[in-house]
């Protein structure tokens, strides 16, 4: 089992977990540390850059997606410290959030003529309303299959989101957090030039649980973190209660916690 986990969510965002019941989850799993990066949000049940909860270290983490040009990809970072900047951008993203949320809501229930007691909020995002639908008693679908046939970025109830370009996201958690990463290269329709972005970051994401028929080639992930000398990643970007699916080894976090302690010194 993974010694750390660095990619989960809780219901803040798109996840079913409560903060208080990731510790166990955690220690259900195996799992000593676990990164809490919430969809565009940072989690406020959090107030340092590291935490320790009933035996478990919990990092202060944040996913934001951005526009890099060629297509949007998602930076992870770690040991948040709050800051003016991120709170602004934190809450103009959340803005859009519900409101596009809000619109994915009326265009599924338009189109199965069905209520799904859910409405726009910050923090919801797709797997919401997946959820949602898969478990309401007139339909048949499963989370999947409304991604596959209605909500996917190709569905007919996709609404995109408003979301910062790649340069104002990395400045400002850069402003904000000990460490700042590529997630997931390879869910991106051009890994390569994703890749390329790293040459201003701090990390990048290795390990991660993609999905069949996803070329996941580690050995471009490991030549580019030698070339850049950065930070190696890795998670199970839990939504539910499984964690440590995918993580680093302890000797492997090392690094990643001797730049969250000098982070936390400095703040």
């Amino acid at each position: 089992m993974p010694y750390a986990d660095l990619h989960a969510h809780t219901t803040n965002s798109d996840g079913t977990l409560e903060l208080d019941e990731v510790p166990a989850a955690a220690r259900d799993a195996g799992v000593a540390v676990v990164a809490v990066t919430d969809h565009d949000r940072t989690h406020p049940g959090l107030d340092a850059p590291v935490v320790e909860r009933d035996g478990v270290t919990l990092v202060h983490g944040i996913e934001l997606r951005v526009d890099a040009g060629f297509e949007r990809v998602d930076l992870l970072g770690y040991g948040v410290t709050e800051t003016d900047a991120l709170a602004a951008l934190v809450d103009r993203v959340q803005t859009d959030r519900a409101e596009r949320g809000q619109a994915i809501i009326d265009g599924v229930e338009d189109r199965l003529g069905i209520e799904l007691g859910i409405e726009g909020r910050p923090g919801l995002g797709r797997p919401n309303v997946a959820r949602a639908v898969a478990d309401h008693p007139d339909t048949d679908y499963s989370v999947q299959g409304v991604f596959d046939e209605l909500i996917g970025n190709d569905g007919p109830c996709y609404v995109a989101r408003d979301v910062p370009d790649f340069e104002r996201g990395r400045d400002v958690l850069a402003g904000a957090c000990a460490v700042v990463g590529l997630a997931h290269p390879f869910r991106y329709d051009d890994p390569e030039r994703a890749l390329a972005l790293t040459e201003t970051l701090d990390a990048v994401e290795r390990d991660y649980p993609y999905d069949d028929g996803v070329d996941a080639d580690l050995a471009a992930v490991d030549a580019v973190a030698r070339e850049r000398d950065l930070l190696v990643t890795a998670g199970t970007d839990a939504h539910g209660r499984d964690l440590g699916v995918r993580g680093l080894d302890e000797a492997s976090y090392a690094p990643l916690a001797e730049r969250l302690r000098e982070h936390a010194g400095g703040a």
